[in-house]
């Protein structure tokens, strides 16, 4: 009887190195250049908002000062929402990092939250002179008709709340129980609403009839701990 020789296993052999570091170069120059592509659709925008002071602009707009053509623009954008909401994401992470930095001048851990909310309710607050039509037009729309979006946006100043939060719980600065992310959100949203509520004349005919210290005593009412 004959013996049955086994036959050798063949095993998928890896691309050689080289090509590896070929392919891996050019998806790098890829990358570069999409960055690049999406960095003056952006550009552009905020160029035509700062002269128009608003974000009534076209896409086709956009192209022609970004000099690019309308085929990339739809490689990278689904639309004119889509451009608005990355650049209002951009914004929010350029506001935490401004908070961030102001608060971290301060060595108590209750004083760095109060910086942060003076600042967000200070930035928040509509200014005409201050030409932010990401906050003024698109922020409240958005809020209305893509709320899941908005959290999305928010994401790095809630972190950055949060942490200030649990520094100050951790000091013996917050009220028994706190719960560091929650009282985040609900300062944020307190803050923020009332800030863009504050451009409205008041009976008196005042123009902004809440301050930044008085949002800070009615929050810190709420959350700090009274020695």
């Amino acid at each position: 009887m004959a013996q049955k020789t086994s036959q050798p296993v063949s095993t998928p052999s890896e691309e050689p190195a080289w090509k590896q570091r070929a392919i891996e170069r050019s998806t790098q120059a890829a990358k570069r250049r999409a960055e690049q592509r999406v960095e003056r659709f952006l550009g552009a925008a905020q160029a035509i908002m700062a002269e128009k002071g608003t974000t009534d602009f076209t896409v086709q707009e956009v192209i022609e000062r970004s000099r690019q053509s309308l085929r990339s623009f739809y490689q990278h954008f689904d639309g004119k929402h889509e451009l608005l909401l990355a650049l209002f994401e951009d914004a929010m992470n350029r506001t935490a990092d401004q908070i961030r930095a102001a608060a971290s001048g301060q060595s108590d851990p209750l004083d760095r939250v109060k910086v942060a909310v003076q600042l967000l309710f200070e930035l928040s607050r509509p200014d005409p002179t201050a030409q932010r039509p990401l906050f003024t037009d698109f922020a409240p729309r958005l809020l209305v008709s893509h709320p899941a979006e908005v959290k999305v946006a928010h994401a790095p100043l809630l972190t950055l709340f949060t942490e200030l939060m649990t520094e100050a719980e951790t000091a013996g600065r917050l009220r028994p129980g706190a719960k560091p992310r929650r009282l985040a959100a609900m300062t944020m949203q307190t803050v923020m609403f009332n800030a863009q509520s504050s451009g409205a004349a008041s009976d008196d005919g005042s123009a902004h009839p809440i301050t930044a210290e008085e949002i800070w005593d009615f929050c810190s009412s709420g959350f700090a701990h009274t020695r």
